[in-house]
């Protein structure tokens, strides 16, 4: 995230530097002297303080094997963005639980929904739909992880999971398998609309009595006597971004045991008389639209099946990866405002006379879990 502060007193983009002292303080546009004071702790320092461990090292100037030029300009651009249309308001979109509609229509006319999926992008798509630069200039062709990495720590820069999640959860998990291994006709026919942001999906996997055990899937979708229709029975759990949601990419018992019998239909949501939607509200994701979704005897037609049937299992675990990898990110940038939210504490909260932050075991235990953090950077990097 681009906007750390002490008592609030810190350019969100500005650059950091390295003080033995003090750790790591951001410089401000204007240079002048400034005092921050917590408690009885004064700290008197020209450039204007910021919490050790609050920002991931790239951007802070030290060195990196990984990083390019690009790869800062496409930070400062998520940077900017984010920060003005998401984390400003986010969290009191989540006490609200409901990011408005309008900030995913933001988004997308921004091309900043495209970056949620698994790099490389789909250059020819992107192309095709207008979609081929990115913010600052970024070629599609250009973006890699760690574009996406830049990126998905930005969405979640303010340690909230909810709000960033209601806006790019269904594209990042629902999307990708279409892509990887919808038909033809298939893509021609929903990925635009899911690309530009005029329809929305997510992925359907979760049941409520197997929770995340893909094993344990037992949802069904039965051929129709003309072999022309699957019949869906079954009810799905914990789906988020659902509420919202078109289509939905959903895991079903196509015949026979797991996992040969697993599947993956593309299934249309709105208006739908067999589907039973009800909003979740779930603690730490209040507004990411979490839902319970039932079907009765859902008519689907067979070309909405993505891939064949009985490759629903290596959908999911291919998909898995990214979904994965966008769980390590978000979990390490909430460690990091966790850290960051207690070294803002101990450094104004005062007991036996002095700022917590003076004893020395407060000092070591905090930067322990500082060095946690940065390993598990380090990690994910």
């Amino acid at each position: 995230m681009c906007k750390s502060s002490l008592n609030s007193s810190v350019d969100s983009l500005a650059v950091m530097k390295y003080d033995p002292g003090l750790g790591f303080l951001r410089k401000q546009q204007d240079p002048s002297k400034q005092n921050i004071q917590a408690n009885n702790l004064t700290l008197s320092v020209t450039l204007a303080a910021v919490l050790p461990f609050s920002e991931p090292p790239y951007p802070n100037g030290l060195p990196s094997p990984y990083y390019a030029p690009l790869h800062h300009r496409w930070q400062k651009a998520c940077c900017a963005f984010i920060s003005e249309n998401l984390t400003a308001n986010a969290l009191e979109w989540e006490r609200e639980e409901l990011v408005p509609p309008e900030i995913f229509s933001k988004f997308a006319a921004a091309n900043f929904l495209l970056p949620s999926l698994p790099a490389p992008l789909l250059i020819e798509w992107a192309k095709q739909l207008g979609l081929d630069i990115l913010a600052r200039g970024l070629k599609v062709e250009e973006f890699d992880y760690l574009h996406f990495l830049i990126y998905s720590d930005e969405m979640t820069g303010n340690g909230l999971s909810g709000p960033g999640a209601s806006l790019t959860t269904g594209i990042t998990f629902g999307v990708p398998p279409i892509l990887k291994f919808g038909s033809k006709q298939l893509l021609e026919r929903f990925i635009p609309d899911l690309l530009m942001g005029r329809a929305r999906s997510c992925i359907v996997i979760t049941e409520p009595g197997t929770g995340s055990d893909v094993a344990g899937i037992e949802r069904t979708a039965v051929k129709s006597a003309d072999e022309k229709e699957y019949i869906v029975n079954g009810s799905k759990k914990w789906i988020t971004n659902g509420i919202w949601a078109d289509f939905v990419t959903t895991a079903v018992l196509t015949g026979g045991p797991w996992p040969s019998g697993l599947s993956l239909l593309l299934i249309p949501l709105k208006n739908n008389l067999s589907i039973i939607i009800r909003k979740l509200v779930i603690m730490g994701l209040a507004a990411s639209g979490t839902t319970y979704i039932e079907f009765d005897d859902t008519h689907v037609p067979v070309e909405n099946l993505i891939g064949i049937e009985g490759m629903g299992i290596r959908c999911i675990m291919t998909n898995f990866n990214h979904e994965l990898l966008t769980t390590a990110i978000g979990v390490t940038r909430q460690a990091r405002v966790a850290v960051s939210t207690a070294l803002e504490y101990v450094l104004k909260r005062e007991a036996f006379g002095k700022a917590l932050v003076e004893q020395p075991v407060v000092r070591h235990r905090l930067a322990k879990v500082g060095a946690m953090v940065e390993s598990m950077w380090a990690w994910v990097e």
